[in-house]
């Protein structure tokens, strides 16, 4: 007997299987349970995808008991994590601040401070100084070369990131969520000689020497969810260009969001 499906399921299956930059495991999962829909057996099913029997069973029982969320990969066992995830971004935008911000009589952070700065703002639960300094290696962050960072006095800054987060973490189902951004005074230079090939000996070489062609603005926009980019480089960064961007991103996102 055929699996039934839902129209919203369908659609969803259906959907993983068109995005292109999806991962493969989603696709072939996704293709089992729309074989099983069509009428297909678990044996026939097998053979197309090049699996098993026992495996294809296992995700349309998933499936069944949990729709298409069931078909995602489960929590990985194994130790569980000191800090949360949103502890830790605390911990890296803490260190980007100036100890006096916490009372603290210093102009350079320790990992001790830190530390006692963290657990006295009841910004983490608890955390050891060995943990701290491995966050901190992760993002590439040496807090006693910093001395202060420019942080919004923005009182609603905390709602405003947060809402932005979760937006980031728990992205809608069906509409891309896009960060767009620019970077000016990109100067545009050039060799002023070409590049002298290999010899005997002695390797390729540049002359020293550069041309300035002017300053370039790149306008770009990153989808959060498939790492897409869109980019477009300008010599202005006026209202024009902006939203003549913007037109460009509109017409490859046609979604009402």
């Amino acid at each position: 007997m055929a699996l039934r499906l839902t129209r919203k399921a369908r659609e969803e299956l259906e959907a993983m299987i068109r995005h292109q930059c999806g991962e493969a495991r989603l696709y072939r999962r996704a293709r089992i349970v729309l074989l099983a829909a069509s009428g297909e057996s678990k044996s026939s099913i097998a053979r197309q995808l090049g699996t098993n029997r026992t495996r294809v069973g296992e995700w349309l029982y998933r499936f069944e008991q949990d729709g298409v969320e069931g078909l995602q990969d489960y929590e990985r066992c194994g130790r569980p994590k000191t800090i949360s995830t949103p502890e830790r971004h605390q911990v890296i935008a803490t260190a980007c601040r100036s100890p006096r911000e916490f009372g603290i009589d210093r102009t350079i952070w320790t990992h001790e401070t830190l530390r006692e700065a963290l657990i006295s703002a009841d910004l983490v639960r608890e955390i050891s100084t060995t943990t701290l300094g491995a966050v901190l290696d992760e993002a590439e962050i040496k807090p006693h070369r910093v001395k202060m960072w420019c942080h919004s006095n923005d009182p609603d800054y905390e709602k405003k990131m947060w809402a932005i987060v979760r937006l980031y973490v728990r992205r809608p189902n069906g509409e891309p969520v896009l960060c767009i951004d620019e970077k000016t005074g990109m100067q545009a230079l050039s060799r002023a000689r070409d590049l002298q090939p290999a010899q005997a000996q002695r390797d390729a070489r540049f002359e020293f020497e550069y041309r300035r062609n002017g300053t370039r603005c790149l306008f770009g926009c990153f989808n959060i969810g498939t790492g897409r980019v869109i980019g477009r480089c300008t010599t202005s960064r006026k209202r024009d260009d902006f939203f003549s961007f913007m037109d460009l991103v509109a017409s490859v996102y046609r979604q009402r969001r």
